[in-house]
C-alpha cells in the first residue's frame, strides 16, 4: 500500500509498505479520507513520538470502508462505511482499527464529512463533558474556536444549552464562530477576554484551551467556582506563572489532557460515551464541521502548512 512517510528532515512523501493485518479485535480499513491534526506535525517534528504500540505512521482519523476483519465481526462490520480514531496510520491507503471504537456512516453521508468528526468530538467531548461535567445554562470558554476541537467544542456547548463564548484571532474567524452558534466572540488581538467578560458579568464554568502560557493565570481571572480549565495544547508555550491564591480561592480545577495515549478501554468506552449522547444528531447541520480545505493525498504537506499558519476554519481533510 502507499503511505505517508516522514523523511529524516521532517518532509513528508508518498512510499510503499505492507498492508497491515488485523488483529482479532480490529478491522483494516480501506481509508478515503482521513483528518489532519496538530498531533500530526509535532509527530512529524520528533516533539510527539507515537505511543509504544501505535503505528509509527501518521495520521489519528480516518473513515473509509471495512474490507477485513476476524469471522466473528463479519456480519457486523465487513463491507460497511465508517470512521474512527486510529493508534496511528491514518496517512495510509489501509489502517486497522479497533472495532470497538468503530461508527458507522449513513449512506447519505460523504466520506470527507465523516473524516471531520472524530478527533475533534471526541477531544471535545472528553474535555467539556467527562472532565468539565458542564451543563445547561452555564458558560463554556472556548479558545481558538475556529480550530477543529473549537468549532466542536462551540457546537457541543450549544447542544448541552451553555452560554457559549470564544476567542479568536481575526474578524473572519470571529464571524465563523457566531456562524457555529457561539454567543459571544472576543477577537484576542483587539480585547482582552478577561476585561470583556467582567464587563458583561461572565464567568466561565468551564474552559477550553490549547494555548497555556499566559492564559492560564487569565482563565483563572474569569473562572467561576469549582469551575475546570482543560488543557489540551501549549500553543503559546510550555511555561505558565499563576496565581495559587487565586486558585486555590476559586476551587478552580485545572486538568492536562491528551487523547492520544489513553488506553483502549478509555477510548471505547469514550466512543461508547459519545455516540450514546450525540450519535442521533451527529450527522445534522447542529454538529456539522466545516471542512476548510479538502486536498489530495500527494498535498499533505500543504495541509500541515495550513494548520501552522493557524489559517484555518474548520477541517483540513486528506482524500486517499
Amino acid at each position: 500500500m502507499n503511505y505517508i512517510s516522514v523523511n529524516d528532515d521532517g518532509e513528508l512523501s508518498i512510499k510503499q509498505t505492507k498492508i497491515p493485518k488485523p488483529k482479532e479485535h480490529e478491522v483494516l480499513i480501506k481509508v478515503a479520507a482521513f483528518g489532519v491534526n496538530r498531533a500530526d506535525i509535532l509527530q512529524k517534528q520528533g516533539k510527539y513520538p507515537a505511543p509504544e504500540g501505535d503505528s509509527d505512521i501518521l495520521g489519528l482519523e480516518a473513515a473509509g470502508v471495512v474490507v477485513d476483519c476476524a469471522p466473528n465481526l463479519k456480519n457486523q462490520w465487513l463491507n460497511r462505511r465508517v470512521f474512527s480514531l486510529t493508534q496511528g496510520g491514518a496517512y495510509a491507503e489501509y489502517v486497522c482499527v479497533d472495532a470497538l471504537q468503530l461508527i458507522e456512516i449513513p449512506e447519505d453521508v460523504s466520506f470527507e464529512a465523516a473524516a471531520t468528526l472524530a478527533e475533534v468530538y471526541l477531544t471535545a467531548f472528553d474535555a467539556i463533558v467527562h472532565t468539565g461535567n458542564l451543563t445547561k445554562q452555564q458558560t463554556l470558554l472556548v479558545h481558538g474556536g475556529a480550530s477543529g476541537v473549537g468549532s466542536a467544542a462551540i457546537r457541543l456547548g450549544k447542544l448541552l444549552g451553555a452560554h457559549v463564548v470564544t476567542t479568536q484571532s481575526s474578524e473572519e474567524k470571529c464571524r465563523y464562530a457566531e456562524q457555529l452558534g457561539a454567543d459571544l466572540v472576543i477577537n484576542y488581538k483587539q480585547q482582552c477576554f478577561v476585561s470583556v467578560m467582567r464587563s458583561q458579568g461572565l464567568q466561565a464554568h468551564v474552559i477550553v484551551d490549547p494555548i497555556a502560557a499566559q492564559y492560564l493565570e487569565k482563565n483563572i481571572q474569569v473562572a467561576a467556582l469549582d469551575s475546570h480549565c482543560i488543557v489540551l495544547a501549549m500553543l503559546g508555550g510550555r511555561f505558565a506563572r499563576i496565581d495559587i491564591a487565586k486558585l486555590l480561592a476559586k476551587r478552580v480545577n485545572l486538568h492536562g489532557s491528551t487523547l492520544r495515549n489513553r488506553d483502549i478501554e478509555y477510548k471505547r468506552h469514550l466512543v461508547k460515551s459519545f455516540v450514546g449522547n450525540f450519535g442521533k444528531q451527529l450527522f445534522t447541520d447542529a454538529m456539522h464541521i466545516p471542512i476548510y480545505k479538502l486536498l489530495g493525498f500527494h498535498q499533505v504537506e500543504e495541509a500541515h502548512a495550513i494548520l501552522q499558519r493557524n489559517e484555518n476554519l474548520g477541517k483540513v481533510i486528506v482524500t486517499v
